[in-house]
Order: structure tokens, then sequence, then C-alpha cells
């Protein structure tokens, strides 16, 4: 039970006193192929921002992780991983983790529950095929979960981080959470496809974004938390933007109190070291009209 006593802090490894992950969400054009699935538009421009991320984004993102020596953990849509089956491969080659992130990009609000099971089952079969093994954690698209995807992801021996309930790991009905933060992801801040009624925003400068950042991080160190930076294949693999991240990156290993790790081996320290720890539920309150307040009972 929460109370407003402070709690103690959480138990990073090595005396380390904060962490830091550094995940990719390989989105590249499957959101497209969701977000069209009824009719899909014969224009390019959308397609092509998004392609630019398997194209040339990915690597960039992955020679910069290289020359810091740092390893990434990389959340692919099956669809992105079949268009690109040496993606995954690669990945792993150089060292880094994958993970599930849907099929499609499939949105939780616009799937049954039967059809998100299905759509899980087929990217485990793809993920076995191209690298012969299941991955250790799931992210869901659009950081969104419901108490099925949370019982299915468990049954599944997955991970999660796709929630924000706590600062540093914790368990959603027995589900390993390690949480994201919208706070430190790239595309609230430079997700731009153009044209008009689009889901999409003129983009922030590189130096406001990393002030943010660098922020944040200070935050995390004097809190103690985890940071989870979470940036996108066709979004952070420009040019002005990597080199952003460069700096960013700097400042974390400047700090030997930081634990710079993926995000499954936080998940597997969580499992090993403070298992059960800030365990929630996934209970959903039912409407208010029930109550007796609004009932008058």
């Amino acid at each position: 039970m929460s109370s407003l006593k402070p709690a103690a802090p959480y138990p990073w490894p090595e005396g380390k006193t904060s962490a830091f992950c550094f995940s990719v969400d390989v989105d590249a054009h499957s959101p497209w192929m969701w977000n069209n699935r009824n009719d899909p538009p014969a224009l390019l421009s959308h397609l092509e921002q998004r392609h630019f991320g398997p194209r040339v984004g990915l690597a960039r993102l992955a020679r910069l992780l290289e020359s810091v020596g740092v390893k990434g953990s990389f959340f692919v849509p099956g669809a992105v991983a079949e268009a690109h089956p040496w993606m995954l491969p690669e990945l792993l080659e150089a060292g880094h983790e994958v993970g599930l992130h849907g099929y499609f990009h499939e949105l939780v609000q616009q799937v049954s529950d039967a059809e998100f099971s299905r759509m899980l089952e087929a990217s485990i079969a793809l993920f076995e095929k191209q690298i012969g093994k299941k991955p250790a954690g799931f992210r869901s698209p659009a950081w969104e979960m419901t108490p099925h995807m949370v019982a299915e992801v468990k049954r599944h021996g997955f991970y999660d981080s796709s929630l924000m309930g706590f600062e540093t790991p914790y368990c959603v009905d027995g589900l390993t959470e390690v949480p994201v933060n919208w706070a430190t992801d790239d595309a609230i801040f430079f997700k731009f496809l153009g044209g008009p009624g689009m889901d999409s925003w003129p983009p922030v400068g590189t130096d406001a974004v990393l002030s943010a950042w660098q922020e944040e991080l200070t935050a995390s160190r004097t809190f103690g938390t985890l940071f989870m930076l979470t940036v996108h294949d066709w979004i952070s693999g420009r040019g002005a933007r990597t080199q952003m991240l460069e700096k960013l990156l700097e400042s974390v290993l400047s700090d030997s109190g930081i634990w710079v790790a993926t995000v499954g081996e936080v998940a597997a320290h969580y499992e090993a070291v403070t298992p059960g720890r800030d365990a929630v539920s996934p209970e959903i309150p039912e409407t208010l009209f029930n109550h007796p307040a609004w009932k008058g009972a």
C-alpha cells in the first residue's frame, strides 16, 4: 500500500544509483499498414518517410550505439521483420536485444481479445522462424494494455514494457513491467508526417529536446529511477537527431552511478532481486454510474 512515507531506494545492481535503457520501437511502415488496412491509398509520402527507418535510420542508430559501447533494446513489429528478414538476425549479431511490438502495430482499442492473441502468436512464430527462439520481451503498440493482454503476455513468459505506473520496475498481476515514459519518447517531439488532418505536429528543435531530456536524466539520478529512452527508426535516425542522442549518451556514460542496461536486463534483475515489489492489479474500475455516491444510495 502506498503512503506519504518515501519508498526504499530501488536496489540497482553493482551499487548503481539509477538506470538507463536505450530502446527503439522499429515501427517503420507497420502503423501505415494498420491505419490504412481497409483502404490503402495510392500515395507515397508517408510510406517513404517511414521506409527511411530500415533504409537509413536503423543502421545509423546502430552505429551510434556501437561507437559508445551501448546495447539497445529493439522492439520490432512482425510485419517489419517479415519485410526485412535481415533485421532481427543482424540486431542480435550486434549484441542488441530484440522484442515483440505487435504484428501490424495494431492498436489495442481497435482489436478484439481473440485478434490480439492471434497476432501475438503470429509474431512469436515469425521470431522463432527468423532467429530460432522466442524473445524475452513485449512492448505494446502505442503503449496500451488490457487485462487480457496482461494475462496473455504473462502466459507466454514475456516481460512487458508498455505501462508507466512506477518509475522503477514493478509487476502487474505477476507480469514484470519495465516502465516507459512519454516525456522521454521522441515521437511526441518530432513526429511529423505532413498533410491535412494527420496525427502529427510541427517538430521541436533538437536543442529543446536535449535540454528536456537532460532535465529528465538529472531527475532520474536524483530520485534513483529508470530513464527509459524510446526512439523510432524513422524519426531519430535523421542526422541531427542522432547527433543529439550522441550528446545525451555522453552525459549518461559520464556518470558511473548509472546502470546502462537493456530492457531485458532490467526485467531479469527485477525478477532475480526484487520479485513482487510494487505489485499492482490490472482491475478496471466500474462505471461511476454504479457508485453509491452517484446513485444517492
